[in-house]
């Protein structure tokens, strides 16, 4: 197998006539986690919807494992391995903590498999397991947003789609979330593409990255590289003040323009 793990050629979306995503292509490599920046509106959950098969694209193709799985139905896509956690986390809120993992392995027929991994996603979310015959509607934000990742380790995914993880979550929560991000996909292997608002924490926790504008890759490089953008500092983490002249920001335009 290609060590691009997803790969999208060209892919354009819509809702009606209105274009979300325009000739979008990425690479997402094996192991790795890549990232997609860009404000609110740019269509960075529209890929994700595009790639899991909620959204069917207007062209273009969308290439797992080797395999094109364009407009494949959602569930076939996720017993293929591939899973999304959504933005807003949309957990079963009447069910308990541990009926919600219990979904999240409904594709799988390996008992002892759906144990150990009960026991890992505890592990890397402990006020889990305490709360694990709590109704899930009454965790609060942050504990959904475990809830809802742990939910999608329960598929034993080779690749997980991870929509906004730090939506409405305190600063100290989201570098917790992160930090647990990085173990599974250090310690799992577990492939992911990230979309996120929250440029500093992504950019510290992937290895590649793209930037989204408009529908439109504008800019794509190494993490490392891209923090060290002129572009990037000053429109996505805020590092560059007014310049002397008094120039505001929204007024200067971005070298990819």
């Amino acid at each position: 197998m290609s060590d691009e793990h997803l790969k999208l050629l060209n892919v354009e979306s819509a809702y009606g006539p209105i274009k979300a995503i325009r000739g979008v292509s990425l690479t997402v490599r094996q192991g790795e986690i890549s990232t997609v920046l860009g404000s609110n509106g740019a269509g960075k959950t529209t890929i994700l919807k595009t790639i899991s098969g909620i959204i069917d694209p207007n062209k273009g193709n969308v290439v797992f494992e080797s395999e094109d799985i364009t407009a494949y139905d959602p569930t076939d896509i996720v017993r293929r391995g591939l899973v999304q956690v959504p933005e807003g986390r949309e957990v079963f809120p009447l069910l308990s903590v541990h009926d919600n993992l219990v979904m999240g392995a409904y594709t799988r027929r390996d008992r002892d498999g759906v144990a150990r991994d009960m026991e890992a996603v505890y592990g890397y979310f402990p006020i889990l397991k305490e709360r694990a015959q709590q109704e899930a509607g009454l965790l609060s934000g942050g504990q959904q947003q475990m809830l809802a990742i742990s939910r999608a380790i329960m598929a034993k995914p080779s690749m997980i789609l991870l929509d906004e993880p730090s939506l409405g979550l305190s600063p100290k929560l989201t570098k917790e979330i992160f930090e647990i991000v990085v173990r599974i996909n250090r310690e799992r292997g577990t492939t992911i593409l990230l979309v996120e608002q929250n440029a500093n924490m992504a950019l510290n926790a992937a290895d590649y990255g793209y930037v989204l504008e408009n529908g439109r890759i504008v800019m794509e490089d190494t993490c490392e590289r891209l923090r060290n953008k002129d572009d990037i500092k000053e429109f996505y983490l805020g590092m560059q003040a007014d310049s002397v002249r008094g120039e505001r920001r929204w007024k200067k335009k971005k070298t990819w323009r």
